[in-house]
Formats: structure tokens, C-alpha cells, sequence
């Protein structure tokens, strides 16, 4: 075993969990399931397994659930491995933590993995480049940012490096599923652009403190140059951007309904959250962050 533990996040997930957990188990010395009150049989699967299960009230909030878990599951091990239960590692990734991850500098705090991403079964290759994320960490180490979206582990000290090995996201739920929750994603993602546009959070100065790794900044940068675009046509322009220039053309269907759907449908729905919202509100930033919480019920 890997001096590693595993914390998962999940509300009603049995249709991952089993998968997610018998993944890692091998490696990993302790799994950490943190549970918003699933109405399913995710509890029962998980503790099957050997997971230990903790549960808490969901805040609408990544990042705050997963500090929650930082904060008080009875961690004993070194490293941290982030995952979603939807959420798997690579065998290359597997062998790679066995013969690397012991013996790494004490200066080295983070990992950084590349994203192996399945959409309807098929793995989609072009069209968004190379997207990586810091997803392992050294405990005590590094905090998730707080953010309504785009959350990234932030460390405290220390510096990362990068694995050849990949985390795969491979979600089996339905097109309605995936759809509904994008749904809900549009209005974070709403928010997030009308702070980049507005500082309604006081982001654009704790930003620039934060030890992100360079893909996460790079990411950051560019949603600020997409911010500055014209509301509807710079959804339109991201398609065409990723689906013609990026190659997602040659994805067959599912690679179209990737990129149609995440890059141009829910795109030209945040764009119309955030011009109902300045419909409503105009340019005064007091109104929009009052709006936010009136309908959506979002503290900023």
C-alpha cells in the first residue's frame, strides 16, 4: 500500500462507486467517502468495500465540502489523492505512484495529472487540448480554493510536479442527467464571469496570492480574455474554436455532442444567465449580488 488516502466526495453515486473505489483499493491506504445524505446505495456499496464512510450537509460548494474533509476525517497518511466518484486512475497512473511517489523530494507537495476524458463511451482526444489538474497532495500541505466553480487545489508551501500517468472522467449517467446538471452549473459559471467582470468577491486580488499550479493560472487567464467577449457570439466562436481549429470534428458523434453541448449549448446558457441578470440589475454591482441571493439563493 501507497502512503496515500483517497477522499472521495458523493451524493448518490451507486452508479460509480463500486467502480471508483475497487480502482484504487489496491493502492491506497485509506479511502475516505464524504456523503451528502444519499437517498441510494451508495453508503452500503461503499462500506462494502472497506471505504470508511463520513457524512455533511452539502453547502453548494466543492470546495467547502472538500475542506470539510481536510479538516476533519481522521487522516493518517502523507499524500492525498483527489477524486470524484464518477472518476477513475489509469493502470500507467497506478504503476507510476508505486515506483515514483515514495520517492520524491520533500519540496515536491503536489502532482499534477493529465485528464483522460470519456464522453458516451468514447474517448475524446481533440478539440480542448491537454487539460491537467494538481489532483494529488501532500496533507496539511494545500487547500481547495474557494470558488463556485473552476475550484482548483491551491498549495500552501512547496511545489508541484507533473505525471505522465492520467485520471479518467467517465461518467455513466444519461444525456438528461448530464444536461439537468449543467443546468445548475450555468448559473455558477454565470456568477464567476459576472466577478471576473464586476470583482464581486474580492477574487481579482486573492488570486494573484494563491500558489496554483501554471496549467490552473493559464486556465484563469483565458477566462479572462473570454470574459472580455461579446455576450452569445463568443459561445458560438468557442465552438467553432474547438470543433474546426482544435480538430473535435474528428471525434465521429459523440466528439459532436461533446463539444456542441459543453462548448456551445451550455456556453450560450451562462451567457443568457448573465444577461438576465444585467437585464434586471443594470451595471450596479450591489443589485447583482442581491439578485444572486434573491433567485439562487447565493451568498458572494
Amino acid at each position: 500500500m501507497l502512503d496515500l488516502s483517497v477522499i472521495i466526495l458523493t451524493y448518490n453515486e451507486e452508479i460509480h462507486i463500486r467502480r471508483c473505489i475497487e480502482n484504487i483499493k489496491t493502492i491506497a491506504k485509506e479511502i475516505f467517502i464524504v456523503d451528502s445524505f444519499s437517498t441510494d446505495n451508495t453508503l452500503e456499496i461503499a462500506e462494502s468495500l472497506g471505504a470508511k464512510v463520513f457524512q455533511n450537509k452539502w453547502e453548494n460548494n466543492y470546495a467547502r465540502q472538500f475542506n470539510w474533509a481536510l479538516d476533519n476525517l481522521p487522516i493518517q497518511t502523507q499524500w492525498i489523492l483527489r477524486l470524484d466518484a464518477d472518476e477513475y486512475i489509469t493502470s500507467e497512473l497506478i504503476c507510476e505512484l508505486q515506483e515514483n511517489l515514495s520517492n520524491l523530494p520533500n519540496s515536491v507537495t503536489g502532482i499534477i495529472l493529465p485528464l483522460k476524458r470519456i464522453f458516451l463511451g468514447k474517448w475524446i482526444k481533440k478539440g480542448t487540448g491537454l487539460v491537467t489538474q494538481m489532483r494529488i497532495f501532500k496533507y496539511g500541505k494545500a487547500r481547495c480554493e474557494i470558488r463556485l466553480m473552476d475550484e482548483h487545489i491551491e498549495l500552501l508551501e512547496g511545489k508541484a510536479i507533473q505525471f505522465n500517468g492520467a485520471w479518467v472522467d467517465d461518467n455513466l449517467n444519461s444525456l438528461s442527467w448530464w444536461t439537468n446538471k449543467h443546468i445548475g452549473y450555468a448559473i455558477r459559471e454565470a456568477i464567476d464571469l459576472l466577478d471576473i467582470e464586476y470583482d464581486l468577491t474580492g477574487s481579482a486580488t486573492t488570486d494573484s496570492l494563491k500558489i496554483l499550479s501554471k496549467e490552473a493560472i493559464n486556465k484563469r487567464q483565458t477566462k479572462h480574455k473570454y470574459a472580455q467577449l461579446a455576450l452569445f457570439w463568443r459561445a458560438f466562436y468557442y465552438f467553432i474554436y474547438r470543433y474546426i481549429f482544435k480538430l473535435g470534428f474528428t471525434e465521429g458523434k459523440e466528439g459532436f455532442l461533446w463539444h456542441f453541448l459543453q462548448g456551445w449549448w451550455y456556453r450560450t446558457l451562462v451567457d443568457a444567465k448573465i444577461f438576465e441578470i444585467k437585464k434586471a440589475c443594470g451595471n450596479d454591482k450591489k443589485k447583482i449580488i442581491s439578485y444572486i441571493k434573491e433567485n439562487y439563493n447565493i451568498n458572494l
